[in-house]
């Protein structure tokens, strides 16, 4: 096969934003170039929130101001608001993710705001980018599979945030397992019926590696025909504001699997597993993912 499948890498915000060490704004930014320089074209790099809330996302507008536009690359701002958006906006990001949480019991743990809410303030985001101008938007559908707070997350709850993008102009919807509790068999129900309630949009998977079903969610994906997947060197990741969440799937382990199996994405493997093993050395601790444990193969 020579299917190409885009790989987002999430280390630099979803990676970092759980860990207990707080890097250095120039730590971080070796981290974004030894990313780029393993082939990571798309990538989120700056979360803006609020730093007393979460320590780890400082100096993204330090970050952003270090990382020149250059074509083929996209630098990825995380905003969950309309402040975050203007912060955004004015940092000069190639990007803004917007995050809109399936839950009400989650949406005011992790944004202070009910699911009502956010859609409001992702409608008003579109709009004024549509107006005013501004970085591309895609949505994030957070605890798209189940809440930490509220349990099972249904169907019908995830479409109805889907179709509320999908009216928004919004071109490309992404669901988050962010705690772990998707089984494959799930993932390609989900994925058809968001297809079916938003055929226009180009869907984007995010899986967390929690309960050991990372991987095989994200076959499932792929198998239903989605081609874009976020993914963390190191298999960093976690949510502060959801108990016992772990990391992303480790984005070497996805590209193993991948292109083992034919598929195309552009990262250099070994580039990987450096950068994950060099990031272990500042963490202080091994790094999740399993092919940078075991290496590669053939060695």
């Amino acid at each position: 096969m020579s299917r190409p499948i885009e790989i987002v890498e999430v280390g630099p915000r979803d990676g970092l934003q759980n860990e207990k060490a707080l890097l250095e704004v120039d730590q971080k930014l070796e981290f974004i170039h030894r990313l780029e320089a393993a082939g990571a074209r798309r990538m989120e790099t700056v979360s803006f929130v609020n730093a007393k809330r979460v320590p780890q996302m400082a100096g993204a507008e330090e970050i952003s101001a270090a990382l020149p536009h250059q074509d083929g690359r996209s630098r990825i701002g995380l905003v969950l608001n309309e402040r975050g958006w203007d912060r955004c906006v004015a940092a000069g990001c190639d990007e803004a993710n917007v995050v809109v949480c399936a839950t009400d019991g989650f949406g005011i743990r992790n944004q202070g705001a009910s699911v009502e809410d956010q859609v409001a303030a992702m409608r008003a985001i579109a709009a004024r980018q549509a107006a005013q101008g501004g970085p591309p938007i895609t949505v994030t559908i957070s605890v798209a599979f189940g809440c930490p707070f509220d349990g099972e997350v249904s169907e019908e709850q995830v479409l109805r945030i889907v179709r509320a993008c999908a009216e928004a102009g919004v071109s490309e919807i992404a669901l988050a397992d962010t705690i772990g509790v998707a089984d494959p068999w799930l993932v390609r129900r989900r994925v058809e019926a968001a297809r079916a309630a938003a055929p226009r949009q180009r869907l984007r998977m995010h899986f967390h590696d929690t309960r050991n079903t990372g991987l095989a969610n994200a076959y499932a994906s792929i198998e239903a025909g989605v081609d874009v997947l976020d993914a963390s060197c190191g298999g960093l990741g976690g949510c502060p504001f959801a108990p016992d969440a772990t990391g992303n799937i480790g984005t070497e382990d996805l590209v193993y699997m991948l292109e083992r199996g034919g598929f195309e994405t552009g990262y250099d493997l070994g580039g990987l597993i450096d950068t994950a093993r060099w990031m272990a050395g500042i963490l202080g601790k091994p790094p999740a993912a399993s092919v940078s444990r075991a290496g590669s193969f053939p060695a």
